[in-house]
Parts: C-alpha cells; sequence; structure tokens
C-alpha cells in the first residue's frame, strides 16, 4: 500500500494541472482571453451553453419533397425530348410533367400518335432503363414515366444531406456560435442556435433557396408580358414599386447558362458608390460564362435569383476573366447577405418552417443560476456527509469530488460539448456519483480493519483490491445506460449522457488514484497517527 510508483503519482500531476488550467479558461473574459499568447489561448476552451442556457432560436425546417422529385424528373423530360428528336419520332403531345401533391405522384406523361404506341414503347424501355425509370402504360398510345420508390428515397435523403451542409455553411459565416444542425426524421432539419440577436434575419438566411442562375432575354417576345413559349418563362424583377408589386417583368430562355454551382466566390463591392456583389466563377464556369458572353454579344444577360430577376445587363463585350458584378437597388446589408448566401451556395430544395420558438437569455440566466445553485448545494452536502461519517478520509474523497469537477468542465471544455439544463443535471448527479467509490472502498477498509484486528496498512491495501471489483461493475453499468442514451436519445437527452459518461469516468480517476495517493501520503507521513481514522 505505501509503495505507489512515481509514474502514477506523474499521471494524476499532469491530469489535475491541464484539467485545472483547461477548466480556469471558462472564467477568464474576452478581453483576458485575447491578451493571452495565441500558444497559451490555444489551452483555453469555454464549455459552450445551449438552447436553453444562453437564449436563442429553434427551427424545425421541411424540405419540400414534391419540389425534389419534380426538378429530377425536370431534367430527365429534357434529356427525353432530345431522345425522341434524335429518333425522329413525332408525337401527339410534347412530353410533359404531371403532378398530383395530395397522393406525391409524379411522373412524364408521353403520348404518342395513334397507333405508334408499340414503336414509342421500344424507344422509351431504353431510356427507362438507363435512367432507372418505372414505365408505365396508360393507353395504347400514351405511357408514364416515374420514379421508383428507392430512387424518391434516395434523392430525399441526398437533399437532405446536401441542406444540412449548406445551412452549415451559412450560419458559420454568419459567425454564429456552436449551431446544432441535425436530421429529424425523413425530411426535416433541426437548427438550434444559441446566442441569437436577430431571430427574423436568421430566418431569412435560411429559408432562402439562393439559387443563382443565368439567362438570355427571350428575342422573341418584345416584352415581358407578350406569348410565352414552352421553353421560355416570364419572371418578374427583383425591384417592388409602391403598390408592393414587381416593377416589371421579362422573359426568359428556360436554358441555364451558367448555374451558381460554378461559383468559386462572392464579395460585397461598392460600384458607382453604390453596393453591389462581385463574383468569380470555377475554370469550367469562366469558360461557359466566356462563351455565351463571345456568342450573344449585345444581348440581354438577365441575372436570376430564386425565380427573381435581380439585373438583367447588355452583353457590351466577351468576358473571359471568368468573374463579374451583379448591381441592383441593394443596400449594404442585403448585399452583405446575397455574397454569404452566394458564397455558402444553394439549396437544392425551398425549406418550409414547421415549427418555430425563441428563447430569451433572461430564461436561460435563471436556469444557469439555478443549476449552480443546485450544484453547490449537491456538493455541498455531500461534502458535510463525508466529513461527519469518515472523517480523514472523508476530506480526502472531498478533495477527489472538487477535483471531479474540475475534470468534468475541462473534459467539456476540451470536446467543445454544448452545456444544456439536462447536461446540469448530470453534473449534479455525478456528484452523488463521484463519492460512491469512496464509499465502497472505505466501508470495505472498515470491515477488513475489524477482521484483521486493526492492522491500518493490511486493511486499506485490502479494502481497495476487494472494492474495486463492486466500483468497477457498478460504473460500467451506468456508463452503458448512458451510452444508449446517447446513441438513442437527441438533444438534451444526449447532453445528460454526454455529461453522466464523463462524470463517470473522472470519478473513476479521482475515487481510485487521486484518494489513494492521498491516503498514502497521509500514511507516510510523521505526524500520522497509525489508527484508522474513520
Amino acid at each position: 500500500m505505501l509503495f505507489y510508483p512515481l509514474w502514477k503519482r506523474i499521471v494524476i500531476f499532469v491530469v489535475l494541472s491541464l484539467g485545472f488550467l483547461i477548466a480556469s479558461g471558462n472564467f477568464l473574459s474576452e478581453r483576458q482571453s485575447t491578451a493571452m499568447p495565441v500558444a497559451l489561448r490555444a489551452l483555453f476552451h469555454k464549455v459552450v451553453l445551449g438552447l436553453d442556457l444562453e437564449g436563442g432560436i429553434h427551427i424545425l425546417l421541411q424540405i419540400e419533397r414534391q419540389k425534389v422529385w419534380e426538378e429530377r424528373l425536370e431534367d430527365y423530360l429534357l434529356a427525353l425530348r432530345g431522345m425522341i428528336r434524335e429518333n425522329d419520332f413525332r408525337l401527339q403531345n410534347p412530353p410533359r410533367l404531371i403532378s398530383d401533391t395530395k397522393k406525391l405522384h409524379h411522373s412524364i406523361l408521353i403520348t404518342s400518335r395513334k397507333g405508334e404506341g408499340e414503336r414509342l414503347l421500344r424507344i422509351l424501355n431504353p431510356f427507362a432503363h438507363s435512367y432507372n425509370l418505372i414505365l408505365q402504360k396508360r393507353s395504347a398510345d400514351s405511357f408514364d414515366l416515374m420514379l421508383s420508390d428507392k430512387v424518391r428515397a434516395e434523392l430525399i435523403s441526398s437533399a437532405l444531406q446536401h441542406t444540412i451542409e449548406i445551412l452549415r455553411r451559412r450560419i458559420d459565416e454568419s459567425g454564429t456560435r456552436e449551431p446544432l444542425i441535425q436530421r429529424q426524421g425523413e425530411s426535416r432539419v433541426l437548427v438550434e442556435i444559441p446566442g441569437v440577436k436577430d431571430p427574423e434575419q436568421v430566418k431569412n438566411l435560411l429559408g432562402k433557396t439562393a439559387k443563382l442562375t443565368f439567362h438570355l432575354l427571350d428575342k422573341r417576345v418584345s416584352s415581358g408580358v407578350g406569348i410565352v413559349y414552352p421553353d421560355s418563362v416570364r419572371l418578374p424583377s427583383y425591384e417592388i414599386g409602391a403598390d408592393g408589386k414587381p416593377t416589371s417583368y421579362y422573359v426568359l430562355r428556360k436554358r441555364v447558362y451558367v448555374g451558381g454551382e460554378h461559383l468559386l466566390d462572392a464579395q460585397t463591392v461598392f460600384e458607382n458608390n453604390l453596393p453591389a456583389v462581385s463574383f468569380r466563377f470555377d475554370a469550367a464556369g469562366a469558360r461557359r460564362f466566356g462563351k455565351v458572353t463571345k456568342e450573344h454579344e449585345g444581348d440581354i444577360l438577365a441575372i436570376v435569383l430564386d425565380d427573381e430577376v435581380i439585373s438583367a445587363p447588355r452583353i457590351q463585350s466577351a468576358i473571359l476573366g471568368g468573374s463579374g458584378i451583379i448591381s441592383g437597388d441593394f443596400s449594404v446589408d442585403e448585399a452583405n447577405e446575397l455574397a454569404l448566401l452566394l458564397r455558402a451556395g444553394a439549396l437544392p430544395v425551398p425549406l418550409k418552417v414547421i415549427e418555430e420558438r425563441t428563447v430569451g437569455p433572461g430564461l436561460g440566466r435563471d436556469s444557469v443560476k439555478a443549476g449552480k445553485r443546485a450544484a453547490l448545494v449537491a456538493m455541498l452536502l455531500v461534502v458535510c456527509f463525508m466529513i461527519l461519517r469518515y472523517k480523514l478520509f472523508g476530506f480526502f474523497a472531498a478533495v477527489a469530488l472538487l477535483a471531479n469537477i474540475i475534470l468534468i468542465v475541462a473534459s467539456l471544455s476540451i470536446i467543445g460539448a454544448t452545456l444544456t439544463l439536462p447536461g446540469i443535471a448530470g453534473i449534479v448527479l455525478t456528484t452523488g456519483m463521484a463519492v460512491d467509490a469512496n464509499v465502497l472502498i472505505f466501508e470495505r477498509i472498515c470491515e477488513e480493519s475489524k477482521m484483521m484486528g486493526g492492522a491500518l496498512i493490511s486493511s486499506i491495501e485490502a479494502g481497495y483490491k476487494r472494492a474495486i471489483v463492486t466500483i468497477l461493475d457498478s460504473n460500467i453499468t451506468t456508463l452503458i445506460a448512458a451510452v444508449i442514451l446517447f446513441a438513442f436519445g437527441s438533444g438534451p437527452i444526449r447532453g445528460f449522457a454526454v455529461t453522466l459518461s464523463l462524470g463517470i469516468a473522472t470519478s473513476m480517476f479521482t475515487a481510485i488514484m487521486l484518494t489513494r495517493v492521498l491516503i498514502v501520503w497521509w500514511l507516510r507521513s510523521s505526524s500520522s497517527s497509525r489508527r484508522l481514522p474513520i
């Protein structure tokens, strides 16, 4: 018992020192943190407070599944038209997309001239096979092309994953701290952002699709109110008049000459002392942009954002550098937001707000104060009980308990976990659990001392050796429950599981190693009375 390896003492000292150093970063102000050297500042991480402690916004978003399927079928529709032209086949009507939003049914309807259904079927079969589509026969001369259930599910999953990535980039660029963005079910995304001061701005940032495309003006139509051909579309301008309606409309070719997916960067600039947004394409986008501006010099190239024409300049000359400027009636804030949205990328599909909650910072501060009080009271009661019951050894357990709390805070800071109100409950719970191991050890020591007739060192050695199995069993079973909570829970439940798991790990370290080294130090001290102080 008296022999305690030097390396173990060094490990205990290093762990406790680092834990105290890292945990102390939570008590430094922003000014004190920035004043530190960069190398030292890297050690100081603050525990991130969750939505219920710091206040903020909670939004549940849902992707429009019908739009995902419709857009994919639109792509197939363009390919189908090209294939039909290549086969020199004439249809009764142009193939078109039909949708039944109630039944979530979407398909491409193709109708041949009377008596040519079999020939059309021979053309459609390889097309359906190559794109993994389901081909159904409506009548002798009419057919449907549909997405299979598997493909529809894959499209939704892919769109949802892409949406989460785009939302994360948008929120991170806005400087928001530690957002929670996670999938909920098959088609929903949960967004929780603590510390938000302007919820409306965040909602606008999350809700905009920000799909940027470049289209040529349809020269077959003299104005925005003329006939719209099947390969064209009428879109409103970005500018709104005094009556709340768009100031003008444009009839544009549906063909997208360059898309926002080729954007490398977008920044706010000033042109003629007015806010604007400069953009830069990647190599492929630069080639396409240079080609369209060279071949259509003198024509109008409309810049479309979310089905609104934000600018429609005339091409003065070929732009071969792959960069340009979007000008419009922007304020500085609108230009900054547009640049941010373009840098982050367009959402693959529009989002709909299903649920929205705003938590005020006042409620969060009250929760933090209540949690601190609960933790302090719990700790004081446990310390008082341990000292009254186990005297000096109880004092050693109290020191280990304080070290345990410091290590929990340090661990939360290192892993960047978000501390929520259930997380504080987990810390309070581990405060009581942290002394369980010491109680088991001390009670076992008392029993061994009675059996051995008061032999101090032998009873302490036997107490530690025979209590360790029980301690491991109890902590491992609790840890298994915490892991299950983390695996199958979400949000606050996971926060509780994280703090509980960390508390179990740190309590094992402090209860078994730290209290033992303190007892060894007491046994070796010359002032030791050689009587069991329990």
